[in-house]
């Protein structure tokens, strides 16, 4: 994997860190400003809509900006948006300021993953993605519970200075790093917005809202769920948020390699055992090991999701791979908030802590429909057995495989990716691997 991965891999640590950790901050932000608890929880919601708005709007915006100058404007943007909460005088400035961190977010990581992808050979372009997504994933082991003891001991700005920090040394990392990729050929507004209303992009759109949802109907309320069913005390709250954060990096780690290998049943496999999970972990929260063990596997199996419906959207908006993939941190931001809106119906309705788990599996389950339902008209529609991974100027030999050009941006060649069981490229001479 090239180094450039690291710079992009960085940025979303930074990324990750700025969007979970006010999850932790929120007592100190609202005694400190001097509103409620419930009241500081609009800055979480603040940058969920920063990320629904910021991501069809700036990829729009920058469709004809080259790669790497658009990675660095997002990232001087995010820095900037940090920059602003820590130094924000009261409470509605610090809810423009997470707005502003926000409106990035998803435009970066639909630059950043077609960026990923380019960087490498084929078959290998799933794998490039979830490196990125590393970075996400180990702000939750990492960041957020060492940006949470920060914000505790020095005050909540100290962390978002922190941040911006961070944000500096990942535009230098990606200055240095990252080679110039130029803007396709055929890049424009109205094509990107056209290709986005294909029906298989929509539907994993869906897929997303639905069944990331079901993670976060648990994620959101971990930490009371910690204390009041786990029965473990506040000081390891912060443990247990670790743990979902490995799960996370398990999950990310399985994901890219299965996903270059069979992407569909990848999908269906992780909304599957996500919804097990789910039903299961409301029974095993009276025994302590076993709810540990049950947090890092949820973690993991909810994270699995990520790539798969990334790749995916991606590839069946081949003229919009961008706007496909920053719309879909939309659709996960969403979910975010679904997600966490339904858990907390649930627990006001007075059906306990851990009901929130029953809704995420239900809203799984309706997320596995969601896709199955997709992979089936994709059937039906003949294009089942190929995912193609972006717009291809000439069509490849159906008999052969595609050549590799390592030292060219992977798509440039008309590469494409499987999505079904036999999508492992047969070596040369061999016959379908089913």
């Amino acid at each position: 994997m090239p180094l450039a991965l690291l710079a992009l891999a960085v940025s979303a640590f930074g990324i990750g860190t700025t969007e979970f950790v006010m999850m932790g901050l929120l007592p100190n932000v609202a005694d400190d400003l001097g509103t409620s608890v419930p009241t500081a929880g609009y800055l979480v919601s603040a940058y969920a809509i920063g990320v629904v708005l910021g991501a069809p709007l700036l990829t729009g915006l920058g469709s004809r900006v080259p790669r790497k100058k658009m990675l660095l404007l997002l990232m001087a943007l995010f820095t900037i948006g940090n920059l602003a909460s820590a130094l924000a005088p009261d409470f509605g400035w610090l809810v423009a300021g997470r707005l502003l961190a926000g409106l990035p977010h998803g435009a970066f990581f639909g630059v950043g993953a077609v960026v990923a992808a380019r960087l490498v050979s084929e078959g290998r372009q799933a794998r490039a993605v979830a490196t990125m997504f590393l970075g996400l994933t180990v702000a939750n082991i990492v960041g957020v519970p060492a940006a949470t003891l920060l914000g505790q001991h020095l005050g909540w700005r100290a962390t978002f200075l922190v941040v911006a920090a961070i944000g500096l040394a990942a535009m230098a990392a990606l200055a240095r790093l990252v080679p110039h990729i130029p803007v396709e050929a055929h890049q424009d507004v109205r094509r990107e917005l056209r290709a986005l209303g294909n029906r298989q992009v929509l539907l994993g759109l869906l897929t997303a809202v639905f069944g990331f949802a079901g993670v976060f109907a648990v994620y959101s309320y971990l930490s009371a769920m910690t204390t009041k069913a786990m029965g473990f005390g506040e000081s390891s709250v912060t443990l247990v948020l670790a743990l979902f954060g490995i799960g996370m990096t398990l999950g990310a780690l399985a994901a890219g390699p299965l996903t270059d290998r069979a992407l569909r049943p990848t999908l269906y496999g992780s909304l599957g055992a996500l919804a097990v999970v789910l039903v299961a972990f409301p029974f095993t929260v009276h025994v302590q090991w076993a709810a540990l063990t049950m947090v890092v596997l949820l973690g993991a199996v909810g994270f699995m999701t990520t790539t798969p419906l990334q790749m995916l959207v991606m590839n069946k908006a081949k003229d919009a791979p961008t706007l496909a993939s920053a719309s879909n941190h939309s659709a996960f931001n969403l979910a975010n908030a679904g997600g966490a809106w339904l858990g907390g119906v649930a627990i006001a309705a007075g059906w306990g802590w851990t009901s929130p788990a029953f809704v995420g599996a239900v809203l799984a389950v309706a997320g596995l429909a969601i896709a199955a339902t997709a992979g089936f008209l994709d059937r039906g529609e003949g294009k089942g057995s190929r995912i193609v991974a972006a717009h291809q100027s000439r069509p490849a030999p159906s008999s052969a495989r595609p050549a590799a050009h390592p030292a060219r941006p992977a798509f440039e060649d008309g590469t494409v990716t499987r999505d079904e069981p036999e999508a492992a490229w047969p070596s040369a001479g061999s016959g379908p691997s089913s």
